[in-house]
């Protein structure tokens, strides 16, 4: 079938906003995301959750998504009547009840095809206890860490602080299993700040993932593409900040993209490769980011994570490495939604 037939006057649901704690990247992205649809193309719809995870339809100003204030002029939307009301979604909403699968069974049950990766793929890429055990099982290398839970640490904290010190060591990095956009991520040094650390990330998720400091360089890829993905360029994330935390990221501005990253071309390959094999591995479709760390003092490198729905702001890796890779913003936005009608097509006419 012809991509022009599967995307022409195709009514697109943005979806943004939602009750992570990633709410404000997604009003974010999806504010860029807007500005580069092709509007002769497609019509667009602008569906948003708000932190409280109510449904709302925005007909407004694209800046007031950006900022925020688009929740003040928007009507309650039911859910229901989403499949009456667009052709296809675009889910631009980043961590829990999202990111993690859940929306995108929901369009599933409402047979709406929509872009971006799929319930299995979004919910193992999104839990980093998960993930990271898919890559040990694939021999993709993971670096040092120890998986503990919200009761655990309730009940058990000097006994968390031991294994840490004996597995991982310190300093350590703190995360909540299940968050994006280093969201609660703490750097600890000593069982003081490693108790704070886990007392923050509790605050996100019930499952934590603490894992060994390296002296790395962050670099990370783009993958685009169903059971034939392609690579993007490998860029380098180079912070003023202790790590690469949520305000680097966001609001400061501070940190560097290296596009394409100052590396060898044998290590810029083995990157591309190891991208595929663990986009392959969660069962990734349409499109993600895969982030890696390279150890300045070992060379070893060793993969992060996958982002599912990376970010689309001024600050995004991904858009920026599609660029490079020949992919301009609108034209990887039209081939995300004709990855998502090709899904769609072979899963209900295959």
């Amino acid at each position: 079938m012809n991509q022009d037939t599967l995307t022409l006057n195709k009514t697109i649901g943005i979806i943004f906003g939602g009750r992570s704690g990633e709410h404000e990247v997604s009003c974010m992205s999806a504010a860029s995301v807007i500005r580069a649809m092709n509007r002769e193309k497609y019509d667009l719809v602008f569906i948003g959750i708000t932190r409280e995870g109510k449904w709302m339809r925005y007909d407004g100003p694209v800046e007031n998504i950006e900022n925020g204030s688009w929740v003040h002029t928007a009507v309650p939307f039911a859910v229901g009547s989403l499949a009456d009301e667009i052709d296809f979604a675009l889910p631009i909403v980043h961590g829990p009840y999202c990111e993690d699968g859940k929306l995108q069974g929901l369009l599933e049950m409402m047979d709406i095809p929509y872009g971006g990766c799929g319930v299995l793929a979004s919910a193992a890429a999104m839990d980093k206890a998960i993930a990271k055990d898919i890559f040990i099982q694939h021999g993709i290398p993971v670096c040092r860490h120890i998986f503990v839970t919200r009761e655990q640490v309730e009940k058990s904290a000097p006994q968390i602080a031991m294994e840490v010190e004996a597995t991982v060591g310190f300093p350590c990095f703190v995360k909540p299993a299940n968050m994006g956009s280093s969201v609660g991520i703490s750097r600890a040094t000593d069982y003081t700040t490693l108790m704070a650390a886990l007392e923050e990330a509790v605050k996100y998720d019930k499952r934590i993932i603490i894992e060994e400091s390296v002296n790395c360089r962050e670099l990370e890829t783009a993958v685009v593409g169903n059971a034939y993905p392609r690579v993007g360029a490998v860029g380098e994330i180079v912070t003023g900040s202790a790590f690469y935390d949520y305000k680097a990221k966001y609001i400061d501005g501070k940190s560097a993209m290296c596009i394409p990253a100052d590396i060898p071309q044998n290590l810029y390959q083995e990157i591309q490769q190891l991208a595929i094999k663990a986009y392959k591995a969660i069962d990734g479709e349409g499109y993600a980011r895969v982030d890696f760390f390279l150890d300045r003092d070992t060379g070893k490198l060793f993969i992060n994570e996958i982002n599912t729905i990376p970010g689309f702001t001024k600050y995004s890796m991904f858009p920026l490495l599609c660029k490079e890779a020949g992919i301009e913003y609108d034209k990887l936005l039209e081939r995300i939604i004709e990855l998502g009608y090709e899904r769609y097509y072979a899963k209900n006419n295959g």
